[in-house]
């Protein structure tokens, strides 16, 4: 009976760790490119080393990328300048190879086949889906940024990473 009557106050005042359960949080993104229309996909979930994204998105050309958290959630066309710059919230340069860095929104960088293709998973732990500075839903928003070619990981502001060739707004 206390057994049970235990189990009864656990489940009342934290229902999930009653049940061995993880409260979960997620988001998305409908990526598109420049001309607004949508290649593809990210799915951001809450986890205990951070944000883990899951993206596949297509129609992007070969090589490696630089992918990134952008400060604003507006994807507008056709250079995406309206998602202003990178993630920053600790106010710090570019890149995880730069003493001062790196940007709360810098990620690694993502290799698209030749089939114009990419789906990997990628954890930014400089990021939440929950409350706090480094929320991914601040005030203004965020938005998933892809550019066209790879990021250095150090030269500031963004790695010379080049042109926003595909945005998505991230959203609940």
């Amino acid at each position: 009976m206390l057994a049970r009557n235990l189990l009864i106050v656990l489940a009342l005042l934290c229902p999930t760790a009653a049940f061995g359960q993880e409260a979960t949080k997620s988001a998305h993104a409908d990526i598109v490119n420049v001309q607004g229309q949508k290649i593809g996909t990210a799915k951001l979930f809450q986890t205990k080393s951070g944000v883990r994204i899951r993206l596949d998105v297509e129609k992007l050309p070969p090589g490696t990328h630089g992918f990134h958290f952008h400060t604003v959630g507006k994807c507008e066309g056709p250079d995406f300048k309206s998602a202003g710059g990178h993630f920053n919230p600790d106010g710090k340069k570019h890149g995880t190879e730069n003493p001062e860095g790196p940007h709360a929104g810098d990620m690694l960088n993502i290799v698209v086949a030749a089939d114009g293709k990419v789906k990997t998973t990628i954890v930014d732990k400089n990021v939440t889906l929950g409350a706090g500075p480094n929320s991914l839903f601040h005030d203004g928003g965020t938005s998933i940024m892809i550019h066209e070619k790879e990021d250095d990981y150090k030269t500031d502001p963004s790695g010379n990473s080049g042109a926003r060739i595909a945005c998505g707004v991230v959203e609940k």
